[in-house]
């Protein structure tokens, strides 16, 4: 029998990598989704869609709503997603504060419950604006907090937080992506909803750039490729 692994799959490229990843490292995959009142629903059903194209059997979907309290682009309609860049050394309003740390904390809980070795974050701290909870030192923190909160830990079997994507450049990941075969065309990146990526966010164009330069531009959006022409 398989070892299992918690992914933590949010319908974006980063996550349905690690995803991947998760499955080509020889675990039984259980996704875990979280709606946690983002300004659309369009990644979560490209997280169905991947989790459905990657055969996981196992796909936990839970509702925490951390928009109540807003505090970013993400889950506030009032404040405007950024569409000039992301700036280095400055953290972007897209940041949702805690975010990580709770969802991190589901997923272990998930794993000690359904005896998971393992917990894989599709979490990058290269091609971001340093976000705080995506940096390796947050990680290794947080792995120590789960050696000390659980009955698993007291056991010695706390399950390992896998980031595998933590220091690859977004090209890095896509070339990573296409080597695992990922469905790169059903993953959802964009900050907006709607039917097509807006190709003008943050997010779409940190996507569109990695793309283009791992030579798949087919794969990006019509802004993208424009601005490849």
């Amino acid at each position: 029998m398989k070892p299992k692994a918690v992914v933590l799959l949010s319908g974006g490229l980063d996550s349905a990598t690690s995803a991947a990843q998760a499955i080509a490292d020889g675990y039984d995959v259980i996704a875990l989704s979280l709606n946690y009142g983002q300004r659309h629903d369009r990644e979560l059903l490209a997280a169905n869609q991947v989790a459905a194209h990657l055969k996981i059997q196992d796909h936990f979907v839970m509702q925490v709503n951390l928009a109540q309290w807003g505090g970013s682009a993400l889950t506030d309609p009032a404040i405007a997603v950024p569409t000039n860049g992301a700036q280095s050394d400055v953290i972007p309003i897209t940041y949702v504060p805690g975010r990580n740390t709770v969802f991190i904390a589901i997923a272990l809980s998930l794993a000690e419950a359904k005896n998971a070795e393992a917990v894989y974050l599709g979490i990058n701290a290269v091609d971001y604006s340093g976000y705080p909870d995506c940096r390796p030192e947050y990680l290794e923190a947080f792995q120590h907090l789960a050696t000390l909160s659980s009955k698993a830990g007291l056991e010695g079997k706390a399950p390992r937080l896998v980031a595998p994507l933590v220091t690859d450049s977004k090209v890095d990941i896509v070339h990573r992506a296409l080597q695992l075969e990922v469905p790169i065309s059903l993953t959802w990146s964009c900050y907006q909803g709607g039917d097509r990526p807006c190709g003008v966010c943050d997010s779409c164009r940190i996507r569109d750039r990695a793309l283009i330069e791992a030579g798949r531009a087919d794969l990006a959006t019509p802004a993208g490729q424009a601005f490849d022409q």
